[in-house]
């Protein structure tokens, strides 16, 4: 079993469903999110849900050990890969944004874990962890993100990492499925044109909420 996990094959597969799983978890969060642009009352019970739900409580901490094994692993993987020739998931893909975006996953990789310190810190600190921590958590989740987007500086960061994330998920998305399994070239075309599908629903949902709360405040 050792020697699974400490193989090349073992590695990737590792980073493959450490990234299927923060993929649903983008999902789920984009839903909850996307209950803000519905209303204030929407947003605040679905964070309340989030607080006091024990299968949420229990998901929470999982949710971070994925992202630490998925980016110890993906430092780990880059180290490896320039002492050695590139190693890539299984085969390059033939789209521009696909073989840009697999050239580049560590770049983008750090551009997203720089936005997610800061979501963390400015939400979910403030929220989430103050009822892990017994401390007082915002009583207005609401009025926090409306703060935040409102600013067009941030609201422009937020935007900006999300298409960074839009790449980073079209070579991701694909190249986990195909190393789990799903590598006949009949299943790799669908499995990238998949790919953009699942990325751009990302990426202009949270991209909408952004730029929803940004002309909101010109509006208002």
């Amino acid at each position: 079993m050792a020697n699974i996990f400490s193989s090349s094959i073992g590695k990737k597969l590792i980073m493959s469903i450490s990234g299927l799983f923060l993929m649903v978890f983008l999902l789920l969060h984009l839903s909850i999110n996307f209950a803000a642009v519905v209303s204030e009352e929407a947003y605040n019970t679905a964070c309340d849900f989030m607080n006091t739900n024990i299968f949420i409580q229990i998901m929470v901490p999982v949710l971070a050990l994925g992202f630490v094994i998925h980016i110890i692993y993906a430092l780990y993987l880059t180290w490896t890969n320039r002492k050695a020739r590139p190693v890539k998931y299984a085969v390059s893909s033939n789209t521009k944004a696909s073989s840009w975006a697999s050239r580049n996953m560590f770049v983008l990789g750090l551009i997203v874990l720089g936005f997610l310190a800061i979501h963390l810190s400015h939400f979910w600190a403030k929220m989430q962890l103050q009822h892990f921590i017994g401390g007082a958590a915002v009583e207005d989740p609401y009025l926090e993100v409306k703060t935040l987007l409102s600013n067009p500086l941030w609201a422009a960061v937020y935007v900006a990492w999300v298409w960074a994330l839009w790449f980073h998920l079209c070579h991701g998305f694909w190249s986990a499925l195909q190393t789990v399994g799903a590598s006949n070239s009949l299943w790799i075309s669908r499995l990238q044109i998949a790919a953009r599908v699942f990325a751009t629903i990302i990426a202009l949902g949270f991209s909408f909420i952004a730029i929803f709360f940004c002309l909101g405040a010109f509006v208002a």
